[in-house]
């Protein structure tokens, strides 16, 4: 089949968000202005650069007190955001911290998650994360979006500090992404667990 999107799709489900998968999973700690902790994912999120690391995510839709969703207007109003790596072991507490709730709502405690200090930056890590990177506010962008009381808000940050399980790191110095089992986000409402890896040497 072929449709131009702004004409529909015809289908009983939009099939865009199964054409690019898996995607990684954005688990976003935050902090508001007034000191409100606030954790969601995100299924718009990538690494974007290395040097210097740039980590992305993109906050669809509205508050469910209107305006912005926390996420994206935390990390605009205080520059600061960190990403937390969800795997199978923290699937069910991923799920949960998607809650659409007020914004004095703390996701952590909704989840049942613990809060860790972050070093360079004052969002709380997710503790039972095995991978944080504590991430400064870079730009955010304004995308179109659906309505005109939805927001669709990029935000970019860097990468300025990392932590890394060190039960994670094999002998040979490489992260074993098995060992970790991250989560991935697939069309409609599927997910993918990684428990197995190829490699591949590039060409010469």
């Amino acid at each position: 089949m072929f449709y131009e999107p702004k004409n529909g799709h015809g289908l009983a489900r939009d099939p865009i968000k199964a054409c690019v998968v898996p995607r990684p999973i954005g688990w976003i700690s935050t902090i508001s202005s007034d000191g409100n902790a606030n954790l969601a994912p995100f299924s718009y999120s990538n690494l974007v650069g290395t040097d210097p690391p740039m980590f992305m995510f993109s906050a669809n839709g509205a508050h469910l007190d209107g305006g912005a969703k926390d996420s994206a207007l935390n990390a605009s109003e205080t520059g600061e955001f960190v990403y937390n790596l969800s795997t199978w072991a923290t699937h069910e507490e991923m799920n949960r911290s998607s809650l659409h709730v007020g914004r004095n709502e703390d996701e952590f405690d909704l989840a049942g998650l613990t809060k860790a200090d972050s070093v360079v930056v004052k969002p709380p890590r997710v503790a039972e994360s095995p991978i944080n990177l504590e991430c400064k506010t870079w730009k955010t962008v304004e995308l179109p979006a659906a309505t005109s009381n939805d927001h669709n808000i990029m935000v970019i940050g860097e990468v300025v500090g990392v932590h890394i399980m060190d039960d994670a790191i094999k002998d040979n110095g490489f992260i074993d992404p098995v060992l970790l089992r991250p989560l991935a986000r697939l069309g409609y409402l599927d997910y993918s667990v990684v428990d197995e890896v190829f490699t591949m040497s590039r060409p010469k």
